[in-house]
């Protein structure tokens, strides 16, 4: 496992779509781990390959309860509504006011190459729905209803 130079608001893969997984190989095991140790050594909640230079469909979210390792994600199913701070390993020292669904569904591959279905409520929808607009290219600030002075440290994805 290594640490990975995460890309800061301002570098051009950040605007970029990341490309579909099409095989689980030990590369992209190896790319996973690298992935959690980086989240957890900024003390992020949520990592996506596109943070750190890789335009692959991976994203990594632990909001309490261990890693979730996201492959090929997409939201199934999205409803309710919640507003409340974001910030961003990408986006250092700036944090917003954001809406996002109080819950959703989305699918995803794990690491052994497995489909399966997970269903978030509240900081977790949050967390997959911030993670997931990564790969699509999109940053929370692109979506921020106002921008707020805030202690990035207690609240990272």
């Amino acid at each position: 496992m290594a640490l990975r130079q995460i890309r800061i608001e301002g570098d051009e893969i950040l605007r970029k779509n990341a490309r579909i997984v099409e095989e689980i190989t030990p590369k992209i095991k190896e790319l996973v781990a690298d992935m959690i140790e980086t989240m957890y050594h900024a003390n992020g909640v949520g990592l996506a390959a596109p943070q750190i230079g890789v335009l692959k469909r991976i994203v990594i979210i632990d909001v309490g309860e261990g890693p979730i390792v996201m492959i090929n994600p997409e939201i199934l199913k999205r409803s309710g509504e919640q507003e409340g701070i974001e910030g961003c390993l990408s986006v250092p020292g700036k944090s917003g006011i954001v809406k996002r669904p109080n819950y959703v569904k989305a699918q995803a591959v794990n690491l052994e190459g497995d489909v399966y279905t997970i269903e978030g409520e509240e900081l977790l929808a949050r967390a997959i729905c911030h993670e997931l607009d990564h790969l699509n290219g999109q940053l929370y600030i692109d979506i921020a209803e106002e921008m707020v002075d805030y202690d990035q440290e207690n609240d990272q994805e």
